[in-house]
């Protein structure tokens, strides 16, 4: 579930609109000018502009998993079904450390827009694919664009906005996700039936064009050029280790997948490059919560990897438990966009500004309880729309989680380090999905879980397909999610730095 920068009249004006950072990692307010608010004169046009990338790139996520089945048995590649999601992930793992480096050396403006060509060529590569291969690689490619747009996109609201306005920055990312996560779905499914799948992938390029064309201007003006200071020199040993990462996050989810004893040897060899490469990505004592910026790091992967594994299995659960169509069962992930960005919006008040640590620790008590509920519904006497209102809870402790973590990110980075804090952050959110899901994946299927058909477009197809799931197949994946989410209540006390 992933940022700006600030517009200015003329250049004659940088001087009193711009925000100033300082030292300290803030920014002072544009009083001269009177900007006022994110949709202020001197922030109008960037916050447009980027907020709209933002809703093309969660309308992309939405639509593509819709689509990705029937592109999967157009293209006969069925069997390479799962690496067309693992690519993009392993691939964005390398952009994000790569984007942070370089962010931090020449500023956001550079790989933002390097990011969101790489994303539109991966795109047209796996739009235009005759074979599976070329689309998994056009995935790929996809991947490293979105881990170099989203770090960026971090650092230009450290640099762009002065701080009593990121809160309601990072409110608006979210409220960007709520109209794709409604009817991304239903667009992509239309246009892939009456106009072929491909064009769910050739069309969002044409789109990104405006919001481009009325961000980059601004953002020039306002976060280009390097952070104050002297610049950081480029780090070859973290770009190593990042590639050390996603190689051991591929062998990790290649093993997840294929259940049988000599998966354990890519297993062991991915576990063997990951985790000495997420000790020397991740900032010093994030493994044990050190108190201030380490625990933000921590916090960002435990809500994350909690929450994305029980939202994974719900649509399973309720086809294969309780008999509904798949349709029906997507539906009950609807609500959860909007109260994901009201969850953001209780967040971006100017009155919770000095209680992010109590923010957060509310916001996991609240996915904590939306995770342990879910699997309610596995009891036939329990109402089939508890699941829904469990993951509309669940995403409104994440909107406030994910929202505070990065504003609290963002205080506690100096401005040279913006860019690498920022990937780190999203390590950590990536990582925990990928370790999460591969484990509880893998206990899901040892106990029986069934597997949907990607190819059956008819609810009855995916539920005969998936019909061997057993119950305790699902408390597997619910029960140690909640436990995680559950550490994370625990652990936000330690978010505030030590005096």
């Amino acid at each position: 579930m992933s940022a700006l920068d600030d517009e200015v009249e003329d250049l004659g004006k940088i001087a009193s609109a711009a925000p100033v950072l300082t030292p300290a990692g803030t920014a002072g307010t544009p009083d001269a000018d009177g900007a006022g608010g994110v949709l202020g004169r001197a922030y109008r046009a960037l916050t447009l502009g980027i907020v709209t990338v933002v809703l093309l790139i969660a309308f992309e996520a939405t639509a593509v998993g819709t689509a990705m089945p029937v592109a999967a048995d157009r293209l006969d590649g069925v069997a390479l079904y799962a690496f067309a999601f693992s690519a993009y992930f392993t691939t964005s793992l390398l952009g994000m450390v790569a984007s942070g480096q370089w962010c931090d050396r020449s500023g956001p403006l550079a790989p933002l827009a390097v990011g969101i060509g790489s994303f539109a060529v991966g795109l047209l590569l796996s739009g235009t694919a005759t074979v599976m291969w070329v689309f998994v690689l056009g995935r790929a490619v996809q991947g490293i664009g979105g881990g170099l747009v989203i770090v960026a996109l971090y650092v230009t609201v450290s640099r762009a906005y002065p701080e009593r306005l990121r809160p309601t920055v990072m409110a608006a990312f979210a409220a960007s996700w709520v109209i794709p996560s409604v009817v991304g779905p239903l667009i992509s499914g239309t246009v892939t039936e009456q106009f072929g799948w491909r064009w769910v992938f050739l069309g969002i390029p044409v789109l990104v064009v405006l919001p481009i064309a009325a961000m980059l201007p601004p953002l020039r003006r306002a976060a280009s050029g390097p952070p104050p200071g002297e610049p950081r020199p480029v780090d070859r040993r973290l770009l190593r280790l990042a590639v050390a990462i996603s190689l051991g996050a591929g062998l990790l989810q290649y093993a997840g997948q294929d259940l049988r004893w000599i998966s354990l040897v890519p297993a062991a060899a991915g576990a063997a490059l990951m985790v000495p490469a997420a000790l020397g990505l991740l900032p010093r004592g994030t493994f044990r919560a050190a108190r201030g910026l380490p625990t933000v790091v921590l916090m960002r992967g435990i809500a994350a990897g909690a929450f994305v594994v029980a939202e994974s299995f719900v649509p399973l659960m309720l086809v294969t438990q309780r008999g509904l169509t798949v349709t029906m069962a997507g539906l009950a992930l609807a609500a959860g966009g909007a109260t994901w960005a009201l969850g953001s919006w209780v967040q971006s008040r100017p009155a919770m500004d000095g209680h992010r640590e109590t923010l957060v620790r509310i916001g996991m008590v609240v996915v904590t309880a939306g995770i342990a509920a879910t699997p309610l519904v596995l009891v036939e006497a329990v109402p089939v729309w508890i699941a829904a209102v469990a993951q509309a809870a669940g995403c409104f402790g994440m909107g406030m989680v994910i929202s505070s973590t990065s504003v609290l990110l963002l205080k506690l980075s100096r401005p040279e380090e913006a860019g690498a804090n920022s990937a780190a952050l999203q390590l950590s959110d990536g990582l925990s999905n990928v370790v999460l899901l591969a484990a509880c994946g893998a206990a899901f299927a040892g106990l029986g879980g069934g597997a949907v058909s990607v190819v059956g477009h008819g609810a009855g197809e995916a539920g005969a397909a998936a019909s061997a799931s057993h119950p305790a197949a699902f408390l597997a994946v619910y029960l140690p999610a909640a436990a995680v989410a559950l550490v994370g209540a625990l652990v936000a006390g330690r978010l505030r730095p030590g005096k």
